[in-house]
This record gives structure tokens, C-alpha cells and sequence, in this order.
């Protein structure tokens, strides 16, 4: 009777303890400009996995592509006593309400294509570098000469980097010639098959050289929804990011390139980065701590998905 007495009391002993314990696991605040977009999944489920070898809990707040919304979420986790937080591609010029009540708590915030200043302690996945070898190779599919239907989105510092790097290429190659569409956050793919149907009335086949770019993926993707409806099989498209959908793409010969950012890796490090940013204090000194991308194109598809073959699974 007296050792199930004692079983009885230690059971209800860890019941106790476990929330304590987890109760103890500091908070990792995440806002995502778009959290159900592809990359963005990635990259929140490598700082997810980071995250329970660290021991944090992992909270993550949709902004919807609203930087009011991202300040909002970041002051609401240093209310929640975060003990970090990760901006995903809102630039830090736009969160800087986020970034003043956070560095007034000591939260250390961090972001993935927000690029360094105002306070950030790192970053990770800035747009330009990523971009370069797809808008490097369009220029050249082209031959120099032609027409571009570039499909944008200026809220993100990601693309916005992308597209002045867009411009400085084509500004060396003056025979092309480019148009700009911003599409919004919720509502790339829609917008992206829209504008897409315009830019093609107005350039028929056997319209010379034409190419769409995205400054990610899905608009490029919902652009090609445009392109097979109509049967046009004389538009290049190229994506950047590697989302599974676009390598489909690419596979199936509907896009001709993308250039494959392992964004789960990105999430995964920034959080393991966490510990030395924290451990380091006031003495930190803020850096990019990038994840090369690889170049994905019709002719190399095969050989990618044989050495990443989690690239179409995640």
C-alpha cells in the first residue's frame, strides 16, 4: 500500500513539474510576412527544429505582408518576455516601432532578408545574392535584346534588393526592355496570371525575345498558369527561392530557372546563430551569415534533385 501510495504521489510530482519545466523555455518570437507561402514554411520549420535542440518554445505570428502588423507582433512578444525574435523579410526600416521596444528589453531580433541596421543582430537570405545567377542568366538567354515582364513586390527588402540588382543588370544590356507589376501579399499567384495576361496581349508570338521574371517564385508560377492556357511556349520564366512548386515547374519544362535557396538550412542556423548573440551581450557585432544558392535550370534539374532530393519534399 505504501509504495503505491509513493507511485501515486511522484506521478503527481512530474505532472507538476512538466509545465514548470516548459513554462521555463524561453520564447522564440517568429513574424512571417506570409506564413503559408512556400519559403517561408521552409525556413520557419528549420528554425522550428533549431529550436527544440535549443530548447525554445516557437511562436509564430502571420503579418500578412502589413508592416504594421510586424511591428505589432514583434512588441507583442517582448510583452510575452521573448527571449528573441526573427523579422522574415520585412525590412528593418519598416519595423523600427518593433525594433525600439525590443532593444529597449534587450530582446535580440534577427531577420531573414531584413537586412542589417536599426538594432538587427544578423541576417540571412538577403534578396540580391541569392537573385544574381537567375537574373545573370535571363539577360544572357536573351541575347541582350527583348522584353521583360518583371513582376515585383516592394514591401519585402528581399525583393526590393532583387529588383534594384534586376535593374542594374539590365541597365548594361540597354536592347532589353523591362515592365514592372507589383503584385500583393496576400494575392501573388492572381496577380502574377493577370498581369501576365496583359503583358501577352500586348506581345504576340513571334514578338521577339520575352521572358517574365518573379521576384520569387509564385508570381512567376501563377504567370505560367497564364502562359499554358494560352499555349505560349515562347516565354522564358524564371523564379527565384526553389519553392518544390517551381522546381516542378522547372522539371516539367514550364520554367526555365530558378535558383534554389535552402531556406530551412537559413532557419535552422539564425536560430543555432541565437545562443552566440545572446552569450555575446552588448559586445556583439552584427553580421550576414549567408547560405549560398544554387542555380536550377532545365539542363541541371536531374542532377539537383538526385543530391537534394528533400528540395521537392519540404
Amino acid at each position: 500500500m505504501k509504495n503505491r501510495m509513493l507511485a501515486v504521489l511522484l506521478a503527481g510530482a512530474a505532472v507538476v513539474a512538466a509545465p514548470a519545466i516548459a513554462a521555463e523555455a524561453p520564447l522564440l518570437g517568429i513574424v512571417s510576412i506570409a506564413a503559408t507561402e512556400a519559403n517561408n514554411v521552409r525556413y520557419i520549420a528549420g528554425a522550428t527544429a533549431a529550436a527544440k535542440e535549443e530548447g525554445w518554445t516557437v511562436s509564430v505570428i502571420d503579418a500578412a505582408g502589413s508592416a504594421d502588423q510586424a511591428n505589432a507582433a514583434i512588441q507583442n512578444f517582448v510583452g510575452r518576455g521573448a527571449g528573441a525574435v526573427i523579422d522574415m523579410v520585412f525590412p528593418y526600416s519598416s519595423i523600427g516601432a518593433g525594433l525600439a521596444s525590443a532593444k529597449a528589453a534587450g530582446v535580440p531580433v534577427v531577420t531573414w532578408g531584413g537586412g542589417i541596421g536599426g538594432g538587427v543582430a544578423a541576417t540571412n537570405g538577403s534578396g540580391a545574392p541569392i537573385a544574381q545567377p537567375v537574373i545573370d542568366k535571363m539577360v544572357a538567354d536573351l541575347g541582350g535584346k527583348g522584353q521583360i515582364l518583371a513582376l515585383t513586390y516592394r514591401t519585402g527588402e528581399v525583393c526590393r534588393n532583387r529588383e534594384v540588382l534586376m535593374d542594374q543588370v539590365v541597365a548594361k544590356a540597354p536592347g532589353i526592355t523591362v515592365t514592372k507589376n507589383e503584385v500583393r501579399i496576400p494575392g501573388y499567384f492572381e496577380d502574377g496570371a493577370q498581369y501576365a495576361n496583359a503583358w501577352l496581349a500586348r506581345h504576340p508570338a513571334g514578338d521577339g525575345n520575352l521572358a517574365i521574371w518573379g521576384c520569387w517564385d509564385d508570381p512567376a508560377i501563377g504567370a505560367i498558369g497564364s502562359l499554358r492556357q494560352q499555349g505560349r511556349t515562347d516565354v522564358k520564366v524564371y523564379g527565384v527561392n526553389g519553392n518544390a512548386q517551381a522546381l516542378e515547374n522547372v522539371k516539367n519544362g514550364h520554367m526555365t530557372a530558378t535558383a534554389w535557396e535552402d531556406s530551412w538550412k537559413e532557419g535552422f542556423q539564425m536560430v543555432k546563430l541565437l545562443k552566440e548573440i545572446k552569450a555575446a551581450g552588448a559586445s556583439w557585432q552584427p553580421k550576414a551569415a549567408e547560405v549560398p544558392a544554387v542555380l536550377v535550370t532545365r539542363e541541371t534539374i536531374a542532377d539537383f534533385l538526385k543530391q537534394h532530393p528533400e528540395a521537392i519534399g519540404k
